[in-house]
């Protein structure tokens, strides 16, 4: 199972990734200098603002990039959605 991610940075952006480890991946950005996104490491900390499942890594790869084109109105839209259910 792959999971795409979106997270919400210190200075109020937002990252979006994916990954097969959730929480193993919101600790790298957190904390590791090397294996963490250089995007996150001088937005630190990070929080997890919206996850979603996908069958495979291509698909998660698609998915990313669809949200990655999202307008930053279009994006809190998703996570607020996602809150809602």
């Amino acid at each position: 199972m792959w999971f795409i991610y979106i997270l919400r940075c210190s200075d109020g952006t937002f990252y979006t990734g994916i990954t097969m480890n959730v929480d193993r991946r919101i600790k790298e950005h957190n904390t590791n200098n090397t294996i963490g996104a250089r995007y996150t490491r001088i937005r630190r900390p990070v929080t997890l603002a919206y996850l979603e499942k996908s069958k495979s890594r291509s698909s998660a790869g698609k998915r990313e990039r669809e949200i990655k084109r999202l307008s930053r109105v279009t994006k809190i839209k998703l996570i607020e959605n996602s809150l809602k259910r």
